[in-house]
């Protein structure tokens, strides 16, 4: 926030803090009103929102994300994705470091990514590239660069196998009547709502008594280990959820903590604790989130309706979950398309 110091009879300091080329500068100014000095505080901070002159062309491209990061993004995004964000500085310090704005082009951000993708996976490289794309695309719309080329650069990184991996039937049914006779470990009661309604772990840790109904749990709210919001990750994320009745009588059989929630985060260690337990029924070792996947190919392979498991599981939007129902069930897709070639060979006959 700026600050304005009287200086004398009629003199008035205003400072104003501003990231410059990665680091925090005061820029200050001196005016014979108060008013004065307000407004252009006021005006510097509103340049400062719009992320006005925040680098020049001779900066590296180091400097530049990190300062478009913490003047533009961190208004423009979410708490939690803005900290991502600001993970992602320390990557492009470490990929870009002394590189300068003026001498990035498509071959040279394309062999920094794929330096990057050598020892990562490609959703990961991807991640990272999307972000590099938005900041060189502010910086051509700023003037920084004479073309705005971050389209051109290309993920390559390394598939690494998938560890979200569904459970089978038959372990869902060995997973789900061990947690339902032994409830007497919180833990146990969490991985049981997850494996019966592919609420996310942040979603479960949320819940409060008065979430709880025997006509499901209502999911208002999410836990994140990272920060304090706990806003939901889209507006279809609010739901509810229905549970069998075994179900609703267990956890409501649990002690609410002094904070209000039902269950205690522990650290949120719950993939690292599920991994053990699975290893000790002797089923396939998956995470956490993996229990969703389960849950949504147990669903899809019974025929349950798209759009009822897209409400289900708080997808944005239903291409979120045909998307999801094809990387989980592959062979329904082939099924499909085998369906359909057999009908439009029938006109033959």
């Amino acid at each position: 926030m700026p600050t304005i110091e009287k200086r004398g009879q009629k003199s008035f300091r205003a400072r104003v803090s501003i990231m410059e080329h990665g680091k925090q500068k005061q820029v200050t100014k001196t005016f014979t009103t108060k008013s004065e000095a307000k407004t252009w505080a006021h005006q510097q901070e509103v340049l400062k929102g719009k992320g006005k002159n925040i680098a020049k062309r001779e900066d590296t491209f180091s400097d530049f994300f990190d300062t478009w990061v913490n003047t533009v993004k961190r208004n423009d995004v979410r708490h939690a994705k803005f900290k991502n964000y600001v993970g992602t500085v320390t990557i492009v310090r470490s990929l870009f470091k002394d590189i300068k704005i003026s001498n990035l082009d498509d071959l040279v951000v394309q062999m920094k990514i794929d330096e990057y993708g050598k020892n990562h996976s490609r959703k990961t490289t991807t991640e990272v590239l999307l972000k590099i794309r938005t900041a060189l695309h502010y910086a051509y719309a700023r003037g920084l660069l004479d073309n705005d080329f971050g389209s051109l650069v290309k993920t390559r990184g390394k598939e690494l196998e998938k560890r979200n991996k569904p459970l089978s039937i038959n372990e869902m049914k060995v997973l789900r009547n061990y947690l339902l006779s032994h409830s007497e470990d919180e833990f146990n009661i969490i991985t049981l709502i997850a494996l019966e309604t592919g609420a996310r772990r942040g979603e479960i840790l949320g819940l409060k008594p008065e979430d709880i109904s025997s006509n499901g749990i209502h999911i208002t709210r999410s836990i994140s280990p990272t920060n304090d919001d706990t806003r939901l990750k889209t507006s279809k994320s609010k739901r509810t959820v229905p549970i069998t009745y075994e179900v609703y009588t267990i956890i409501r059989s649990v002690e609410p903590k002094s904070n209000g929630y039902l269950f205690d985060p522990d650290g949120f260690q719950q993939s690292k604790r599920l991994k053990k337990l699975l290893a000790e029924l002797k089923i396939s070792i998956t995470t956490f989130h993996g229990l969703r996947d389960t849950i949504a190919s147990f669903l899809f392979s019974n025929d349950i309706r798209l759009d009822y498991v897209s409400k289900m599981l708080g997808h944005s939007n239903l291409q979120t979950t045909m998307n999801y129902y094809l990387e989980l069930m592959p062979e329904k897709k082939h099924q499909q398309e085998a369906d359909a070639l057999n009908l439009l060979s029938s006109l033959s006959d």
